[in-house]
């Protein structure tokens, strides 16, 4: 069950003292996240309003709605963070689930002896309350264990779907990786960035999986649209909307350098960049949007659509350059 920090939330109410407020979170914890607003309505007598918009992450905190609301306070919850707020109004809540990851580690644990010896523990927000536990656990079964540094938002041991600061500064220290979560999206990423063998350990079916062989997939098929752009004559350039993918002046390096490799290049603003919005743009033969770098790889577009790192590697082609190794870098913005 997901554990919402629902004392932080009182405490800031208590102490700002705030007129109305407004909550938002991924779209699992939106029926637990209707709880805590009836609760603060219910304590506080100050409307709390739910914004149901999908909420992806701390890139995706849709505060131009809790301004639109009139709001004083805006409390993201389930995107644990290395920061207590980002902003003057957005204040992170930690939503934790209880779930006990013992079974899958210890079965994981005895599997693995014979392939690995020293292993790094990752996982995402409403895990990272459990990498001491798991860690004590893969230890008794005589691993090294190594727990990456965090950067930036990151916690120790914290991936994003973008970012792999604590996966990749350990890739030359450590056999694998072992992700914490029921998510192939976090833990494809972390083997695409190390271009390391790579477990995620389920807690709800009690089982691991080795995700290697699907990150490869997904990194050909990213390697397939860089090619199939090369011969794009207009492209699509998309900046997001959304407030923390808002990326406007990496943007304009881009059409500047694909304008001198001979590119017409045609700037498009999008808050949801989805196949079903792109399809007006009939005359583009291929995008490269720099608002969420796993629309791209992770979603199915009928034209050629890009992340950054595969708009970047795109150049390099233009410019006869070799491409390896485009996706393995720490953060892909």
């Amino acid at each position: 069950m997901m554990i919402i920090d629902k004392r932080k939330i009182y405490e800031a109410i208590d102490n700002q003292k705030p007129d109305s407020v407004a909550l938002n979170g991924p779209e699992g914890l939106v029926s637990r996240i209707q709880e805590v607003a009836d609760n603060i309505e219910e304590t506080f007598h100050i409307p709390a309003y739910v914004i149901g918009d999908t909420c992806w992450g701390s890139c995706d905190l849709n505060t131009h709605a809790a301004d639109l609301l009139g709001a004083d306070i805006l409390f993201n919850i389930g995107h644990t963070i290395a920061m207590e707020s980002l902003g003057k109004k957005v204040i992170m809540i930690n939503a934790y689930d209880d779930v006990s990851f013992e079974t899958v580690a210890r079965k994981c644990a005895s599997d693995l002896k014979a392939r690995h010896k020293t292993l790094s523990l990752l996982t995402d927000s409403q895990h990272l309350n459990q990498i001491a536990n798991v860690k004590k656990i893969f230890k008794e079964y005589g691993y090294d264990i190594m727990i990456g540094r965090g950067k930036g938002q990151l916690n120790d041991a914290q991936v994003f779907g973008c970012e792999f600061y604590p996966a990749y500064f350990m890739q030359q220290r450590v056999d694998a990786y072992v992700f914490l979560g029921q998510s192939m999206f976090h833990s494809a990423g972390i083997a695409m960035s190390t271009e390391r063998p790579t477990y995620m350990l389920d807690p709800y079916y009690q089982e691991y999986l080795e995700v290697t062989e699907f990150a490869r997939n997904l990194q050909k098929k990213a390697i397939l649209a860089i090619y199939k752009a090369l011969d794009a004559q207009r492209i699509g350039l998309i900046i997001g909307l959304k407030e923390g993918q808002f990326a406007q002046i990496r943007a304009l390096e881009l059409k500047r350098t694909l304008e001198k490799l001979g590119k017409k290049v045609r700037l498009i603003a999008l808050t949801e960049i989805t196949e079903e919005r792109i399809q007006v743009f009939r005359q583009i033969d291929a995008f490269i949007q720099v608002a969420c770098p796993r629309i791209s790889i992770d979603n199915h577009f009928k034209k050629p659509m890009l992340s950054v790192p595969q708009g970047l590697a795109l150049i390099k082609l233009l410019k006869k350059e070799p491409i390896e190794d485009f996706l393995k870098v720490q953060h892909w913005l």
